[in-house]
């Protein structure tokens, strides 16, 4: 079974590297948002360090784009040409696919991160490393959240339907999640309501202050990684 889902992991890279318009698009909104938001006053910040507030906003950003919007569409497509249907004829397993569509994400998650992270330092940011590995963990936590969710509607959903539910979704967390700005305080309730928003205030708290993430934030994340995707493993279709 390893060699079935390291095969599908790589096949999922593959089409992926295929559809490369797909992934410039994925970063073309973060990259805007960082060069834009980053470098001008176009938004009040609650700190003089624009950069340090920003950037570790677009790499949330970031990871929820790719595993959520962009997964979300991609399989609800998949699921309505039939791939997904020969897929389940083959030897992998249902859990076996959402691991492999999983994994496949975080690889394309580190690339696109390495890319941001190396265009915000060239601008001028500046993080702290002493707290790299929690920072590490919360973008597990969180790619992991967003690809269960994802994997989810694009089981229930038709493909139209999924597209516009991510992108809404996608909006309103753009809105509200503190990316350009401060996100709204709702309490250690508002991290689980808000995953973008928490995601980002733990890069800050890492790579901005120096500081450990809040406990509430691991709880939210890892919250979200065990509903999301326990729920995609018990109700996802083949067809």
């Amino acid at each position: 079974m390893r060699t079935i889902i390291g095969k599908q992991i790589r096949m999922e890279l593959l089409l992926t590297a295929r559809r490369g318009e797909a992934v410039v698009l994925a970063m073309g909104v973060p990259l805007l948002v960082l060069l834009g938001a980053g470098l001008f006053e176009v938004t009040n910040l609650p700190t003089d360090d624009r950069l340090g507030f920003v950037v570790p906003g677009v790499l949330a950003l970031t990871v929820m784009s790719t595993a959520f919007t962009g997964q979300a569409i991609t399989t609800g497509y998949e699921r309505s040409y039939g791939v997904l249907k020969r897929l389940g004829a083959s030897p992998l397993t249902r859990p076996g696919l959402l691991l492999a569509k999983t994994a496949a994400v975080l690889v394309q998650i580190v690339l696109q991160v390495l890319v941001l992270a190396a265009v915000g330092f060239a601008v001028g940011w500046r993080p702290h490393g002493d707290q790299l590995l929690p920072a590490i963990a919360v973008t597990v936590l969180a790619a992991a959240g967003y690809s269960g969710l994802a994997l989810l509607l694009a089981s229930v959903l038709k493909p139209e339907t999924t597209t516009g539910a991510a992108t809404l979704i996608y909006v309103l967390m753009l809105s509200v999640g503190g990316i350009m700005f401060a996100a709204p305080d709702l309490g250690a309730a508002g991290w689980f309501l808000l995953p973008l928003a928490a995601h980002a205030e733990a890069l800050r708290d890492t790579l901005l202050y120096d500081a450990s993430v809040p406990v509430a934030i691991w709880l939210s994340l890892g919250l979200w990684a065990v509903v999301w995707l326990t729920a995609a493993a018990r109700n996802f279709r083949w067809e």
